[in-house]
């Protein structure tokens, strides 16, 4: 009874923040101009691509932290956990510190180096038994990967510096309309192993043992559930950078608003608080001229403290 009803009301909401999407920017036009001849290169070109990019971030990071805090049954747990977005930053770190540029050769050297850790953790998963030593291993490989980048950041020159250092603000407003059609489609394979993998993370919630005693192959659903996470979290960092904080929230509100535990409630109402959040954010750093990771930091930073006291 409380989906029927909360379900619809977000519904609603997502549309609202899209349209003030559309609406509100350096220059405001009225709802019922939206659709007017003169505004259809501001609004398709800019502010129609934004808005489709921020509801596309919104639900793959959203729907990748459930998948991780599920996996790992770790409320802290988010969809860079595992050294996703480490792996993206020492391909842009190579790419942009060694004196290259281009919006489609960041986007390729983020996928790759997304890709290259997801590769050593489908290895590690074929040789671990407990998920536990999993998370371990993917955040030594965080780690190593975040010093190779600080070496790399020592070395470069100070105007590479500078656009790797933007790119590791975030951006929503970088993608074009080709680049869009590829995250959409690295994002839509995402949800839908995603969609296929939810009654895994339902019984993942009772335990290995028991998981198994009711016939799930532990090795298989880790492995499809992470290359997921991959190509949700790889997919976002390679287009619009690290966006922290809205993978770790999100998932917890849904927790808290349907009282469920159940995967198959939890995974469209966070994809669906994920993307109503990401725009609202986007609406404030847009008002306010700021990136948007501080931003998603500074609504995700109190739901980690109230997640962190109540445990």
């Amino acid at each position: 009874m409380r989906a029927r009803l909360l379900f619809p009301l977000l519904i609603v909401l997502t549309v609202g923040l899209q349209l003030a999407e559309l609406a509100f920017g350096s220059v405001a036009i009225p709802l019922r101009e939206l659709f007017d001849a003169e505004n259809a290169s501001v609004i398709v070109d800019i502010r129609l691509i934004k808005m489709v990019v921020a509801t596309l971030v919104g639900i793959s990071l959203s729907v990748s932290g459930l998948q991780m805090q599920t996996l790992f049954s770790n409320p802290l747990a988010g969809p860079y956990v595992l050294g996703l977005s480490s792996g993206a930053s020492l391909g842009v770190a190579l790419l942009l510190l060694g004196g290259v540029a281009g919006p489609m050769g960041i986007a390729g050297a983020a996928l790759c180096g997304s890709g290259v850790v997801m590769l050593l953790l489908l290895g590690v998963n074929a040789r671990v038994r407990d998920g536990m030593s999993l998370l371990i291993l993917g955040i030594m490989f965080s780690s190593a990967v975040g010093a190779i980048v600080q070496i790399l950041q020592f070395l470069s020159r100070e105007s590479a510096l500078k656009s790797y250092v933007v790119w590791t603000m975030g951006s929503l407003g970088e993608v074009t309309w080709p680049q869009l059609w590829i995250l959409a489609g690295i994002i839509l394979v995402g949800l839908l192993i995603a969609v296929f993998t939810v009654k895994d993370l339902n019984l993942m919630m009772f335990g290995p043992v028991l998981a198994r005693s009711m016939g799930l192959d532990l090795r298989r659903s880790r492995s499809l559930i992470l290359l997921s996470t991959t190509l949700l979290a790889g997919g976002v960092t390679a287009f619009c950078g690290p966006i922290g904080f809205i993978g770790l929230a999100v998932p917890h509100i849904a927790r808290g608003l349907f009282r469920s535990a159940d995967s198959r409630i939890l995974l469209p109402a966070s994809a669906i608080i994920g993307a109503d959040i990401l725009l609202g954010c986007d609406l404030i750093s847009r008002m306010f001229v700021l990136p948007i990771n501080s931003i998603t930091a500074l609504v995700g930073i109190p739901v980690v403290i109230y997640v962190i006291l109540r445990k």
